[in-house]
């Protein structure tokens, strides 16, 4: 990788390895709703701002049902696992979660016909499940039902963030990845604001509230999302979905120095079986890379991320 790009990956696995730490913060005042609301607003909002300022203009041609369904899956589910699980299993253990999307991924694109499992891809799938067991069934501290909600929230969002992928990648695939980012954290922040009058706001903002929300919404969504466009640019899809793996190490390091979070070691090894088994679905491990229906068959290649951090 150039240098340029070399900052740019360290940058987006530093700040969203972080930003879980951040999360945590946030859904503490703002309550998990809001922490998905209005950090969705705010991304999209602050999206739409830099392509402005940037002289970028935002084409919304196509009709707003299927930015609505990306929303709905690949931001408000995905967000809502992840800032529902946060307290209850920790900012590490639910970064980790995060990196199984591309297992879920793949799946699904098999199953639509968008992408062929490869056997290299069902050994990495089977790991992965097995990486799952690990992380949930052998944790550091007493297993208990809010731990286990906390993990079931984490896999729905990951679910829903490869579901949502896949349907823009069939749907929405001539559609700019800026404007249907802007779109889908629109709808996201739009579709989950009715929650707010079942899960109101958990306490009265301060100063240093506002300050993490904006931290989280406009810099950790909005502003990593540019640099990671920039990201997929210089190195390719596939290589920069590998910044999930450290974004993973980084949100356990966090978690551990600053929130005093524990992983038991059966987990830890967890996680590395995670790790291994994205590398061989996605294709990162030497050797050959999983096979893509041919050209006629195929749809084009999505220009989004397939994550939400």
């Amino acid at each position: 990788m150039r240098g340029a790009d070399v900052a740019r990956y360290g940058t987006v696995a530093v700040v969203w390895g972080v930003s879980f730490a951040v999360l945590a913060r946030v859904e503490r005042t703002f309550g998990w709703v809001g922490a998905v609301t209005f950090r969705a607003l705010i991304a999209g909002a602050v999206v739409a701002l830099v392509a402005v300022m940037g002289r970028r203009r935002l084409h919304f041609t196509a009709h707003w049902w299927p930015f609505a369904v990306v929303g709905a899956t690949t931001v408000a589910g995905q967000l809502i696992g992840v800032s529902y699980a946060t307290p209850r299993i920790g900012s590490a253990m639910a970064a980790i979660f995060v990196a199984t999307i591309p297992l879920f991924s793949m799946v699904i694109g098999h199953l639509w016909g968008l992408e062929r499992m490869t056997v290299r891809g069902w050994v990495g799938l089977s790991l992965g499940i097995v990486g799952i067991v690990l992380l949930v069934g052998f944790p550091d501290a007493p297993l208990t039902g809010s731990f286990l909600l906390g993990c079931v929230g984490s896999l729905v969002g990951a679910l829903s963030a490869a579901f949502g992928s896949n349907y823009a990648r069939a749907r929405l695939h001539d559609v700019g990845s800026w404007e249907l980012t802007v779109g889908s954290f629109f709808f996201g922040g739009v579709l989950t604001l009715p929650l707010l009058f079942l899960v109101p706001v958990a306490a009265a903002p301060g100063f240093a509230d506002y300050v993490y929300l904006l931290l989280l919404g406009g810099v950790m969504s909005g502003v990593m999302y540019v640099l990671y466009f920039r990201l997929v640019a210089g190195v390719g899809a596939t290589r920069a979905l590998s910044v999930e793996f450290a974004v993973t190490a980084v949100a356990v390091v966090v978690g551990s120095a600053v929130l005093d979070e524990r992983l038991s070691w059966v987990q830890l090894l967890g996680t590395a079986v995670v790790v291994g088994s994205c590398s061989l679905v996605l294709g990162l491990l030497p050797g050959r890379t999983p096979r893509r229906p041919p050209a006629r068959e195929r749809h084009p290649e999505p220009r989004q991320p397939s994550e939400v951090p």
